[in-house]
């Protein structure tokens, strides 16, 4: 009869044999992303993800699962910063734009400044 301390590692045991047997899925990369994200909205933040983005595949070509994980929260957390960072931005620049326009059409648009005649 096993104690119960044999019986949990047992059990330990055999659940980690069962889960080595198990396929190791790949994490996702977010390089389209993390381009798409540099070209459209925050280069410098785009390019933080991309420099993530490419380290995913080569810690998990090594085996290096954990590192590839790691890799891939990294390129999704700097992808997110940068996108709502640029969506922040260009919805500002709109919001300044528009309000230009309103102004210079309640001010009698451009005539009398020099250089707008």
């Amino acid at each position: 009869m096993l104690t119960f301390a044999q019986n949990t590692h047992l059990i330990f045991l055999l659940t980690h044999l069962v889960m080595l047997d198990q396929p190791i899925s790949r994490p996702k990369t977010w390089l389209a992303e993390s381009i798409l994200v540099t070209i459209f909205c925050c280069l410098p933040f785009g390019i933080v993800g991309i420099v993530h983005a490419a380290k995913v595949d080569s810690a998990f070509n090594t085996g290096n699962y954990d590192e590839a994980d790691r890799a891939s929260r990294e390129a999704k957390k700097w992808l997110m910063i940068g996108f709502w960072i640029g969506i922040v931005a260009i919805g500002l620049y709109l919001i300044a734009v528009v309000g230009a326009m309103f102004f210079a059409v309640k001010h009698g648009g451009l005539e009398g400044l020099e250089g707008f005649d």
